[in-house]
C-alpha cells in the first residue's frame, strides 16, 4: 500500500486535493470552519467545525459531486504572500486561523493558497490547478479534538486520498477493501482469539485462542534469544516516584503513566521497562568480562492514551514489550548492533516481513543528557548502519528521550507498514543510574547502553500478525491445526478418534468434529475458522487406514497415508514454514 508522504507529486496532489474538499464543504456548509487539512501516508484529512450540522459517510457522494463541479471549473491555484496583518485581516471571522496566524513565529512568511472563492492559510506546494484534482474519494470522518487536547471542542476529521489515474485509485479502493476484510478487530471477535470490555478501554483480554498464539509466539522469541546468547529477568510493574525521577521519566513522560499513592509514598505503574532493568543491573558488580551482557525481558507495562486513539490491539493502554537491555563497552557497540539487525532480519523474515530503516535523532526540547553525547550517539549509529549496507532515512527529532534510535519499519501483505522494532544508543541512563563495570586496570569504567525491542508491543504486533495473514495463521502459529471430520459418527468416528490420537502424541493441536451437523456444514465451519488442515473420515478411509486431506484456502482433497502426511506437517510445523 502507498505511502503518500514519500511520493512527491503524490504529496502535492492529496494536499491540492484537500482543499477542493474544504472549498467543497464550505459551499455545501457555509458556516463551516477549518482548522488543518495535512497530507498524510494515507491520502489527506481535514479538521473542520461544522458547528450544529454532522457530516457523515452518507454525505460523502454530495460532498464529491461539488468536487467535481469544482474540478471542471478549472480554477488555477495561486499562492499569495501576506503580511501578519494582512493574514489577520483576511481571517479575521475564523477564530482557528486567527489563533494559527498569532502563534506563527515573528519571521515566518505567511502564505495562502486561493482557487476561486476559497482560500485557506497554507504553506504548500500544490498543483497548478483544480483541473488535475480529478481521482478523488472520500473515506471516512471521524472526531479530532482542536489541537489534539481533548480539553479542547471536538472538530470533524474528514479523509480522503487522490490519485493522477482512476486504475491507481480504484486499485487503491481495492487494497481497503481487502484491509477492512483483514481487520484484526473483525478477525479477532469471528476466530475467538481477543475481546476488549467496556469494564477496561484499552486492555486487551486474551481468548483461548489467542493465548495458543501469543504462547507460541513466546516460546518462539524465547528460543531466539537463548540461541542468541540472553539472559531472562522480571521487574516489578509499579515503583516509586523517586525511580522515575532519577530516570527522568517523571520529567518527560508523567502525563501518560497511571499513578497512586502507597504508604504516604507516590508510585508509578511502570511505561518502560527500562528503569526496573537498571535496579537489576545494579544489583551485582560487573566486570569487563561479563559484556557484552544481553538482558532480555517480556515486561508488561502500561500507558495512558485518550480514549479517542485506542483501536484494537493496535492502540492500548496495557501491553507487553518484548524489552532488552545490552550493557558493554564503547568498542563493542559495532558489532553489538550489527548482531541485533541480523537478529532481526531472521526474525522478521519468519513471519515474511521486508523492513526499511529509519535513524530518529535527538527531541527539539525534551530529551536529557549533554548534545555532546546525543551528536556522538547519532553518528555511531549512523556509521553502523552505513556499514550494514543497507539503506535508511533520517526521521529528525523523532528519538526517545534518552537517546537517539534505530527504528525498523516492517512492511505487511498488503504493503502497509508499520514501525515495531527498535535499537536504541543511550548514554544516559547509565549516567543517571551510576552503572558501572570494572575494566582490565581493575579501574570502575561507565558502560554503554543499548535498549531494543523486536515486536515492540506483543499486543500491536499480534494484531498485525492477524492482518498480514488475514487470521488465516502458518500452521506452527495457528490456534487449531487440524480438524478432523468424520463423515457419519456410526462408522467413522472410532477411526477419527485413532488419528486423533496420532496426532495428540505428536503434541499436535487437534479436534474432531463430531457435530450432528452435515458434512459440508462443518467443512464450511473449519474453513470460516482457517484451520490449517481438514482430515475426512469416510469408508474409503476406515477401510484403508489413511486419510483425505483438505487445506486451507483450497477445494483440492488428496488421500494420503497418515505416516506420509505427518512427516508434511511435522516438517512445516518444526521449521515454522
Amino acid at each position: 500500500m502507498i505511502n503518500i508522504l514519500e511520493n512527491e507529486r503524490l504529496s502535492t496532489l492529496n494536499h491540492s486535493a484537500a482543499h477542493v474538499m474544504a472549498q467543497a464543504v464550505k459551499r455545501l456548509y457555509p458556516d463551516a470552519k477549518f482548522w488543518v487539512g495535512p497530507v498524510i501516508t494515507s491520502g489527506f484529512y481535514y479538521d473542520i467545525d461544522l458547528g450544529d450540522d454532522v457530516i457523515s459517510e452518507e454525505d460523502f457522494t454530495k460532498i464529491e459531486r461539488e468536487m467535481k463541479k469544482i474540478q471542471k471549473d478549472g480554477k488555477r491555484i495561486v499562492r499569495e504572500e501576506l503580511t501578519r496583518q494582512e493574514a489577520l485581516d483576511m481571517f479575521a471571522e475564523d477564530p482557528y486561523k486567527v489563533d494559527l496566524i498569532n502563534n506563527l513565529p515573528d519571521d515566518e512568511l505567511i502564505t495562502a493558497y486561493r482557487q476561486g472563492e476559497f482560500v485557506d492559510l497554507c504553506r504548500g506546494p500544490h498543483v497548478a490547478s483544480v483541473k488535475e484534482v480529478k481521482n478523488v474519494k472520500l473515506l471516512k470522518t471521524s472526531g479530532a479534538y482542536y489541537k489534539g487536547d481533548a480539553n479542547n471542542k471536538q472538530l470533524q476529521r474528514i479523509y480522503g486520498i487522490a490519485f493522477d489515474t482512476p486504475e491507481d485509485l480504484a486499485d487503491h479502493l481495492n487494497l481497503l477493501e481487502e484491509a477492512a476484510k483483514r481487520d484484526h478487530r473483525k478477525l479477532g471477535k469471528e476466530l475467538d482469539l481477543f475481546m476488549i470490555s467496556e469494564y477496561a478501554p484499552g486492555h486487551p483480554f486474551y481468548l483461548n485462542n489467542g493465548m495458543i498464539v501469543r504462547k507460541a509466539l513466546e516460546d518462539f522469541w524465547h528460543q531466539k534469544h537463548v540461541d542468541a546468547g540472553y539472559e531472562f529477568i522480571k521487574t516489578p510493574t509499579m515503583l516509586n516516584q523517586q525511580l522515575w525521577e532519577l530516570s527522568g521519566h517523571w520529567a518527560n513522560y508523567e502525563n501518560n503513566m497511571y499513578t497512586t499513592t502507597v504508604d504516604d509514598q507516590q508510585y508509578a505503574i511502570k511505561p518502560m521497562n527500562c528503569p526496573g532493568g537498571m535496579l537489576a543491573y545494579k544489583n551485582s558488580i560487573h566486570s569487563y568480562r561479563d559484556f557484552p551482557l544481553r538482558v532480555a525481558e517480556l515486561g508488561h507495562v502500561h500507558r495512558y492514551e485518550a480514549s479517542g486513539a485506542l483501536s484494537g490491539l493496535f492502540r492500548v493502554r496495557s501491553f507487553t514489550q518484548d524489552d532488552a537491555h545490552i550493557f558493554m563497552t564503547k568498542a563493542m557497540i559495532e558489532s553489538e548492533i550489527i548482531k541485533l539487525i541480523d537478529l532481526i532480519d531472521d526474525i522478521y523474515s519468519v513471519f515474511g516481513f521486508e523492513y526499511r530503516i529509519e535513524l530518529s535523532t535527538r527531541p527539539e526540547d525534551k530529551y536529557i543528557g549533554d548534545i555532546k553525547d546525543w551528536d556522538e550517539s547519532e553518528a555511531i549509529l549512523e556509521d553502523v548502519i552505513k556499514k550494514t549496507g543497507k539503506t535508511y532515512k533520517i526521521n529528525a527529532g523523532d528519538g526517545a528521550f534518552y537517546g537517539p534510535k534505530i527504528d525498523f519499519q516492517i512492511k505487511d501483505s498488503l504493503g502497509r507498514e508499520w514501525q515495531c522494532g527498535t535499537i536504541q544508543l543511550d548514554m544516559n541512563l547509565p549516567e543517571r543510574f551510576d552503572l558501572t563495570y570494572v575494566d582490565e586496570t581493575g579501574e570502575r569504567k561507565r558502560p554503554i547502553m543499548l535498549h531494543r525491542a523486536i515486536f515492540g508491543s506483543f499486543e500491536r504486533f499480534f494484531g498485525i500478525l492477524i492482518e498480514h495473514f488475514g487470521g488465516a495463521f502458518p500452521l506452527w502459529l495457528a490456534p487449531k491445526q487440524i480438524e478432523i471430520i468424520p463423515v457419519n459418527n456410526a462408522y467413522h468416528l472410532d477411526y477419527a478418534n485413532e488419528v486423533k490420537a496420532v496426532f495428540e502424541t505428536l503434541n499436535f493441536r487437534v479436534n474432531v468434529d463430531a457435530r450432528d451437523e452435515k458434512l459440508g456444514y462443518r467443512l464450511r465451519e473449519a474453513q470460516v475458522k482457517k484451520v490449517p488442515y481438514q482430515l475426512i473420515i469416510g469408508d474409503k478411509e476406515v477401510e484403508a487406514k489413511n486419510i483425505n486431506v483438505r487445506k486451507y484456502g483450497s477445494r483440492d482433497q488428496e488421500v494420503m497415508e497418515l505416516n506420509d502426511f505427518i512427516t508434511t506437517i511435522t516438517d512445516e510445523r518444526d521449521n515454522l514454514k
